[in-house]
């Protein structure tokens, strides 16, 4: 077979953003996994805000990696998927066939945390989740508006404030305000053996993206051997909500895969 595509979102976000590549990458004869991260999608959440670090983020994908015996995984990650799914893949490499890394991170010394970045870990903190406009997030969507916002706000019922701890969590744990929650030490180990990574890898940014921008991405595909690169016009940070396109594109590289 050809394996299993492993789509990771971040914040704030669920598996909702790869509604639209899912049939993309299973036509292609692959199997689909989009799990929702603890704290996001229609699951039940965690609700004490000390659960959130990302070593039980990095030990949930384990748990579930190894209970489906995943191998030969296609990994696509974006935003806080990018270091869960990245700590995962460098720390049982065997498991995974290749990378595809869109807008995303690994904090590493010397790592320059954009404004953008900077500011949504403080202005995150007075979001109301269960109302905020999807439209910042979804540009380059083919999905209509009222699509756009019930996605995005289903996580977040608004009679239940507490369903939003992880959306909070996570941008007030960045590890350059919280190195310990946020994992900077276990991130910066996944991004030095990216260095030894000798599979495919590609990276696939959004051009509009303010918080992981473009000239960050090239230097993320350049320190990974033989990594691709590509900018997607029009995208933004959700560079999933291109859709079909970025599917394609994904798969595009792996038939170029020596």
């Amino acid at each position: 077979t050809n394996g299993a595509f492993l789509l990771l979102h971040g914040e704030p976000s669920w598996s909702f953003l790869y509604r639209n590549l899912i049939p993309v990458f299973v036509r292609a004869g692959y199997r689909a996994i989009a799990p929702d991260m603890i704290g996001f999608g229609r699951s039940d959440k965690v609700t004490e805000p000390a659960w959130y670090t990302l070593d039980a983020h990095v030990a949930m994908l384990r748990g579930l990696i190894e209970q489906l015996d995943l191998q030969n995984i296609t990994l696509v990650c974006q935003d806080w998927g990018g270091p869960i799914g990245l700590v995962n893949a460098t720390e049982m490499p065997n498991r995974f066939a290749r990378l595809v890394i869109l807008n995303t991170w690994l904090h590493h010394n010397g790592y320059a945390y954009t404004p953008a970045l900077q500011q949504w870990h403080q202005r995150s903190q007075g979001v109301d989740f269960s109302r905020m406009g999807a439209l910042p997030w979804a540009q380059g969507s083919p999905d209509d508006a009222a699509t756009l916002q019930a996605g995005y706000t289903a996580p977040f019922p608004t009679d239940q404030p507490e369903a939003q701890t992880g959306a909070f969590r996570w941008p007030w744990m960045l590890p350059f305000a919280r190195p310990v929650e946020g994992g900077a030490e276990r991130q910066g180990q996944a991004y030095a053996l990216l260095r030894e990574w000798h599979k495919p890898a590609h990276v696939i940014f959004g051009e509009a993206d303010q918080v992981f921008n473009v000239a960050w991405g090239r230097e993320f595909a350049a320190h990974i051997p033989g990594a691709t690169f590509d900018v997607i016009p029009g995208a933004g940070h959700m560079v999933q909500e291109v859709g079909a396109p970025l599917a394609e594109l994904i798969l595009r590289r792996i038939g170029e895969e020596s």
